[in-house]
């Protein structure tokens, strides 16, 4: 099981997320480093385990404004050892020039960002794209033809629970084993809500193939210890 670190950004500053009301959302504290620039916050992460990917929300995009394509292209320029996951939303038709894919960078294309009518663009617009199915509560966001069109998915697939993001309330687990019976042949990304060693634990038992974390590894509540124990022994089984 991967273990994935997550920075939101939000006007050029990593923000600590909670439950995806983004109007709330503050410059991040965390105990890995002593501002909210983002290299510095990818710094710390990489300090604590040195991570082989980074998720990058750019929350600009992905509220409607403009991309914050300068950031993105500086981070990947600052650390060509990682390979991130740049989640910006789907570009406009005309402006798919705006969103390259690096060398080591892969597009995270969520729901919310699609519409019916936009469905047809993924595959051409974001190849090798990974999806993430954004759900708030029971709803999905976004195209809910998704749902029902699992042929459009490509085999990595996130399950963002936003109202779990930034808070106590745990994994959705029942979401990922209803998933999982459904689409077993589908690598299967959690995000939202993994609070601890037990959560982990749990998620690793369900063959989950990776997870998203933030607030957890922010509050030093999940240690480098943890993290290599989890990462370590999931690829000693892989081999």
């Amino acid at each position: 099981m991967d273990i994935i670190p997550v920075v939101d950004i939000m006007g050029g500053v990593a923000v600590h997320a909670r439950e995806g009301r983004r109007e709330q959302y503050r410059p991040l504290q965390s105990v890995l480093c002593s501002t909210p620039k983002p290299e510095a916050v990818i710094r710390g992460l990489l300090g604590l385990y040195p991570f082989k990917r980074v998720y990058i929300a750019d929350l600009d995009a992905l509220m409607g404004k403009d991309p914050q394509t300068d950031l993105a292209v500086e981070l990947e320029r600052s650390f060509p050892q990682v390979e991130f996951w740049m989640d910006r939303g789907l570009p406009r038709l005309g402006e798919l020039e705006s969103f390259p894919v690096k060398k080591h960078a892969r597009s995270v294309v969520g729901s919310e960002s699609l519409s019916e009518e936009s469905l047809p663009l993924l595959a051409r617009s974001c190849p090798d794209f990974i999806l993430s199915l954004d759900f708030l509560g029971d709803r999905l966001l976004g195209a809910e033809q998704l749902l029902y069109s699992p042929e459009l998915w490509p085999e990595t697939v996130i399950l963002m629970s936003l109202s779990h993001v930034g808070s106590t309330a745990g994994p959705d687990f029942g979401r990922l084993a209803a998933f999982s019976r459904k689409h077993p042949h589908r690598r299967f990304i959690v995000a939202g809500g993994v609070r601890d060693e037990q959560d982990l634990i749990r998620l690793k038992s369900m063959e989950t193939a990776g997870v998203l974390l933030a607030s957890a590894l922010h509050s030093g509540t999940i240690d480098s210890r943890l993290i290599g124990r989890v990462i370590e022994d999931s690829e000693e089984a892989v081999t």
